[in-house]
């Protein structure tokens, strides 16, 4: 059964405010590396425009990069729903001007 015209656009307005309330976002993984002399270090990987980047993260900034990566698993699965709504919300609109014309 397909929902409604007003509650896919009230789905997609909560997406929005989501989004707008997310904060500082970063794409990639943070990952620990042991040291040849004991220790170990943080690294943060991650692609963008088509190049890889490794960076070293500094142990006091830890907690804000695993943050910031939340964050941009966030921002794309509710990237992902909206679209996904957006589809549904085109296919229903378009069946019911196809019914108008009928």
């Amino acid at each position: 059964m397909s929902r409604s015209q007003t509650s896919i656009e009230a789905e997609i307005d909560r997406i929005k405010k989501n989004l707008m309330e997310l904060g500082r976002m970063h794409p990639g993984s943070l990952s620990s590396q042991k040291r040849t002399r004991g220790g170990e270090y943080h690294q943060l990987s991650y692609s963008h425009g088509g190049k890889g980047y490794t960076r070293y993260v500094r142990p006091e900034n830890v907690a804000d990069v695993k943050q910031e990566l939340s964050n941009y698993h966030r921002f794309r699965e509710l990237t992902s729903k909206w679209v996904q709504l957006e589809i549904e919300l085109a296919k229903l609109k378009r069946d019911q001007n196809r019914s108008k014309k009928s």
